[in-house]
């Protein structure tokens, strides 16, 4: 027998016993976890739409899993400082982030991250989307988003828009209105999509680019008119009105959405595991009955969609901050 046969024969059975040593180690990692309390990190405050989706899904994972998913609230720098506690959390599925699109989309290009979103987060699963509404104070003469374009061209610079501040998913929603429609609105920041709705009723702004759920109270009590939404099909919350998109604009697609995450490097069979279970939470009535109620129309898929939405998501973001000249606070 020849050295290099004996070389390749010995190769050939160390990768066997490699193949099955990561075999065993992965279904060890599946059958033990999860070992203890899981962290349902919220990269923002208590009360947002965020925080209410992680603490419906939280006890139902609890009895799923035999072991108590405790949320903490990471708020801070945009949802910055959340993303790096996952980022530097060991990677065995006890740490687990539950995401914003803007704040994983857009922070790469408005911040200086010490964390790679697509190199050190690992994507479990999209939870679910809620599409914005293009509103306007009652004093504002348009009844229709065509009405209100017309009106944005003949008056440059007029109108002002609320945001949630620079960076915030209001804001990024409304600058690729305007670079879409080619229109011209003036940009007034607020600390919050409170204090930026609350300017709006007033009159002081008098449009907003809102979450379908947050305005619908408004809308129904006729202190702000609804003209359209900016999602990819119309919203359960507001099913008569047109889409951006059907408005004349392709593509048109500025939706919040919530994702799940984990640390890269946490083993495949834990990632399945937490995917399996929320999906399955996700199917339960009652679940579905609250998420619906804030607004949120449930979209669970793979890792690999949802890591690849993030790519395409990040390019579309990075251009309209560039186009906007938009910076950070």
């Amino acid at each position: 027998m020849s050295f290099e046969h004996t070389r390749r024969s010995l190769l050939k059975v160390l990768a066997a016993m490699t193949a099955g040593a990561l075999a065993a180690t992965a279904h060890a990692a599946e059958s033990t976890y999860p070992s203890r309390s899981v962290r349902l990190i919220i990269p923002f405050a208590p009360g947002g739409g965020l925080d209410l989706a992680g603490r419906t899904i939280a006890p139902k994972l609890s009895a799923a899993m035999g072991q108590t998913w405790v949320v903490d609230n990471r708020s801070g720098a945009a949802g910055n400082l959340g993303a790096e506690a996952l980022a530097r959390a060991a990677p065995d599925g006890h740490t687990v982030m539950f995401g914003l699109n803007t704040q994983l989309t857009a922070n790469p290009t408005l911040y200086k991250l010490s964390f790679d979103v697509e190199k050190d987060l690992q994507p479990v699963t999209l939870i679910g989307t809620s599409v914005h509404v293009v509103l306007v104070h009652p004093s504002v003469p348009a009844k229709t988003f065509k009405d209100f374009l017309a009106l944005a061209k003949q008056k440059p610079g007029q109108l002002n828009y609320a945001s949630a501040g620079a960076g915030s998913a209001i804001h990024m929603a409304s600058e690729l209105l305007k670079l879409r429609a080619g229109i011209d609105l003036t940009h007034i920041a607020y600390k919050g999509g409170g204090p930026a709705a609350a300017a709006v009723l007033a009159g002081e702004s008098q449009v907003l680019v809102g979450t379908s759920a947050s305005v619908l109270p408004y809308v129904t009590a006729g202190r702000m008119r609804a003209l359209a939404t900016t999602g990819p099909k119309r919203s359960k919350v507001f099913p008569d009105l047109p889409t951006v998109e059907e408005l004349g604009y392709p593509g048109f697609d500025t939706s919040q959405w919530y994702g799940a995450f984990v640390p890269s490097g946490t083993p495949g069979a834990v990632v399945d595991r937490i995917r399996s279970e929320l999906h399955k939470v996700l199917q339960q009535p009652d679940i579905q009955a609250a998420l619906a109620s804030q607004g949120v129309d449930l979209d669970p898929g793979t890792s690999q969609a949802l890591a690849a939405r993030i790519k395409t998501e990040t390019a579309t973001w990075a251009a309209v901050i560039k186009a906007a000249g938009i910076r950070a606070e």
